[in-house]
């Protein structure tokens, strides 16, 4: 969507904060022993309390209140009895609605202590977000975003998941354009003032080749390799963006 009115923007401030607090909530809750489905309960029970609901859960009958995704579940994992270990790296990844407008963020937690290279994976998808707000402003091209993304991760000795992107939203889940994390010549939409849009690196320490498990759901990688997840709702506009799931 595009914001049309002040009442949108403050609509979607509000289910941004919303996201980016129950987010950190998550964060806090991590930890090993702790189980996907006890993370899940929590969240469910934060969008409960602040009159918000799960988009995935609305809109595509999934099977949780949001996506957590360990180790090489890149995303969509389902929340289940799976314990966490030292040394995970768990995505937390929450799409809420409220009053007709979605915002949808993720963060990638270490589990206690982790190695120097899921370290460096988890800061890396940071850093490509980060480096990716400088292309996101009106009038630049849509595929800037990804040509930010994929050298920033490929210079770091990593790989974007190519079959995964950042989307539209605001009024759904997933809304036009599509916004890859690798520059894509073909597409030639533009970013336009007040475009609603998520930027989320993807990548994964290993092959760029993944497959969907036996649950229908999580999207894993073949080879087995770590995966890294980092994602803002945001609001293009002339100059910087707003970000609007930051907590």
């Amino acid at each position: 969507m595009s914001i049309e009115s002040p009442a949108d923007l403050a609509a979607l401030r509000h289910i941004g904060k919303i996201v980016g607090e129950i987010l950190q909530a998550l964060r806090e809750a991590v930890g090993p022993g702790v189980t996907t489905a006890e993370l899940d309960a929590l969240a469910g029970a934060e969008m409960k309390k602040r009159g918000a609901q799960s988009s995935p859960k609305l809109v595509y009958e999934f099977p949780g209140e949001m996506c957590i995704s360990v180790n090489d579940e890149v995303v969509h994992g389902v929340p289940g009895s799976r314990r966490l270990h030292e040394g995970d790296i768990v995505k937390l990844d929450l799409t809420a609605q409220k009053d007709g407008y979605v915002a949808d963020a993720c963060i990638s937690v270490p589990v206690g202590e982790v190695s120097g290279r899921a370290q460096k994976l988890m800061s890396c998808a940071e850093r490509a977000f980060q480096k990716a707000l400088t292309a996101a402003r009106a009038g630049n091209p849509v595929n800037e975003i990804g040509r930010v993304v994929e050298q920033e991760v490929r210079s770091s000795g990593f790989e974007v998941v190519r079959a995964l992107t950042g989307h539209g939203v605001g009024r759904t889940i997933h809304e036009k354009p599509e916004v890859a994390n690798y520059y894509e010549p073909r597409n030639r939409a533009m970013l336009t003032d007040g475009l609603v849009l998520t930027i989320e690196p993807i990548i994964t320490a290993g092959r760029d080749d993944v497959y969907t498990a036996s649950d229908q759901w999580t999207v894993k990688t073949r080879d087995r390799a770590l995966s890294a997840h980092f994602e803002h709702t945001l609001v293009i506009t002339q100059g910087e963006p707003i970000i609007l799931t930051a907590a």
